[in-house]
C-alpha cells in the first residue's frame, strides 16, 4: 500500500557535485527520471555524492536504474557514494551490482563455431543411437505393462480404437499390398525361368515361387509396405497431438496415453499385418503361376501340384510366424518417435522420416535374425 501511495520518484541537485533522491524508485513511480538522471550534469572530477535517505521503496527496476547511472558517472572518471539507503532497499542495490558484475565477468560468446572433427561427430552419432535405443527400450517396457493392465481389467482396452486401426492399417491397404506382392511374384518367376530353362527344370519354378514368397518375399514385403504406410501415420499422429499439447490435456483429464493411442495401435496391427501376410502370399503366388505359364509352359494345376509338395507346412508357419513380431516393431517405433516430437512441424516431419527408416532396418534386422535362428534349428 505504501508503494501505491508514494509519491513519484524525483531528483534534486543540492550541489554541483551532490544530489538527493526521493519518492518511490519503482517500476511503477519512476515514470520519466531516466530521462532526468541522463540530463544531468557534474564537474569533470571529484566525488559525487547520492543521497538516498528520503527514498520511500525501491524494487529492482529502481535499482537497476541507480546502478547505471553510478555505472556512467564512473566512465566519466568521478566517484560515486550512495548513502541513506534503508537497509532491504541496499541489500536489493547489492544484488542488483552482483548480477551485474557476473554478467559482465562472462567470456562473449563466440562468433564463430568451430566445427566438430570426425571423431566427435562419430561419437556424438553413437551416443545419440545409445541413448535413442534405450528410450525405446523403456517405452516397450512402459507399453507392455500397460497391455498387462489392460489384460488383467478388459473394462480398460479400448476396443474402437482397435477396431479402426485394423481397418486403417489393414483393410485400406490391401490394394497396395496385393499389386505390390502380386509384381514381386512375377518378378522372382521370370528372373528365374531362363536359367530353369536351360536345364529343362521348368516344373521347379514352384519351389522358387512357392519358398521365396511364402517364407520371406510376403512377409518382409508386406512389413515394409505397413512401415512406410501406417507406421509413418502413427508417429505423424501423435506427433502432431504432441506438438498441440493434446496428450498433455489428455494426462491432465487422467487419460492414459498409453492405453489410448498406443496399445489400440500395437493389437491392431498385430491382428491385421498376418492377415495381410496370407492375402500377400496368395497374391505373390498367382502372379508367379500367371509367369510360370507364360515363360516356361507350366500349367496352372501342375504349378500348384507340384507347390504342395516342394513347399511344407513349417515353411509357410515361419512366415506367417514373423508378421507379429513385425507389426509389434513398426507400431511401436511408430509411436515412440511420435512422442520424442518437440517444437513444431518440422519436428513431426524429421520423427516420421525417422519412424520409417528404423522401422524398414529393425524389420530387416529381425528377418535376419529369424533366418539364422531357423537355419541353426533347422526349420
Amino acid at each position: 500500500m505504501d508503494q501505491i501511495t508514494a509519491p513519484h520518484a524525483s531528483i534534486r541537485q543540492t550541489s554541483p557535485q551532490g544530489m538527493a533522491l526521493s519518492g518511490a524508485w519503482t517500476a511503477r513511480g519512476m515514470g520519466t527520471i531516466a530521462k532526468e538522471l541522463d540530463a544531468l550534469r557534474f564537474a569533470a572530477e571529484g566525488t559525487v555524492q547520492l543521497d538516498a535517505t528520503d527514498v520511500d521503496t525501491l524494487d529492482t527496476a529502481g535499482a537497476w536504474v541507480l546502478h547505471k547511472l553510478m555505472a556512467r558517472l564512473r566512465t566519466q572518471g568521478l566517484a560515486v557514494v550512495l548513502q541513506g539507503l534503508r537497509p532491504p532497499s541496499a541489500r536489493l542495490m547489492d544484488a542488483v551490482t552482483q548480477h551485474e558484475q557476473e554478467q559482465a565477468g562472462q567470456p562473449a560468446p563466440a562468433t564463430l563455431a568451430v566445427a566438430p572433427g570426425a571423431v566427435e561427430r562419430v561419437g556424438r552419432s553413437a551416443w545419440s543411437a545409445l541413448e535413442q535405443a534405450y528410450a525405446m527400450l523403456g517405452f516397450l517396457g512402459e507399453s507392455a505393462v500397460a497391455f498387462v493392465a489392460c489384460v488383467a481389467h478388459p473394462s480398460r482396452m479400448r476396443w474402437r480404437p482397435i477396431g479402426f486401426n485394423i481397418r486403417r492399417s489393414g483393410f485400406d491397404a490391401l490394394p497396395i499390398v496385393g499389386l505390390l506382392s502380386f509384381l514381386l511374384g512375377i518378378v522372382v518367376a521370370y528372373q528365374g525361368a531362363d536359367q530353369l530353362r536351360q536345364y529343362g527344370a521348368n516344373i521347379f519354378v514352384a519351389d522358387l515361387v512357392g519358398l521365396s514368397m511364402l517364407r520371406e518375399f510376403a512377409p518382409l514385403i508386406t512389413a515394409i509396405t505397413i512401415a512406410g504406410r501406417s507406421g509413418s501415420a502413427f508417429a505423424a499422429q501423435i506427433g502432431t497431438m504432441q506438438v498441440t499439447e493434446e496428450i498433455d490435456a489428455m494426462r491432465t483429464i487422467g487419460i492414459a496415453p498409453l492405453e489410448l493411442l498406443v496399445l489400440p495401435k500395437v493389437i491392431a496391427l498385430a491382428i491385421a499385418l498376418p492377415l495381410l501376410t496370407v492375402f500377400a502370399d496368395v497374391l505373390g503366388v498367382a502372379g508367379g503361376m500367371i509367369m510360370a505359364r507364360t515363360q516356361l509352359d507350366v500349367g496352372y494345376v501342375e504349378f500348384l501340384d507340384r507347390m504342395s509338395k516342394a513347399v511344407s507346412i513349417t515353411s509357410y508357419v515361419v512366415g506367417i510366424g514373423k508378421a507379429p513380431v513385425f507389426a509389434v516393431i513398426i507400431s511401436v517405433v511408430g509411436c515412440f518417435q511420435g512422442f520424442r516430437t518437440h517444437g513444431g512441424a518440422d519436428s513431426v516431419g524429421q520423427q516420421t522420416t525417422r519412424s520409417v527408416v528404423q522401422s524398414i532396418f529393425l524389420v530387416i534386422v529381425a528377418d535376419a535374425l529369424f533366418s539364422i535362428a531357423f537355419s541353426v534349428l533347422d526349420l
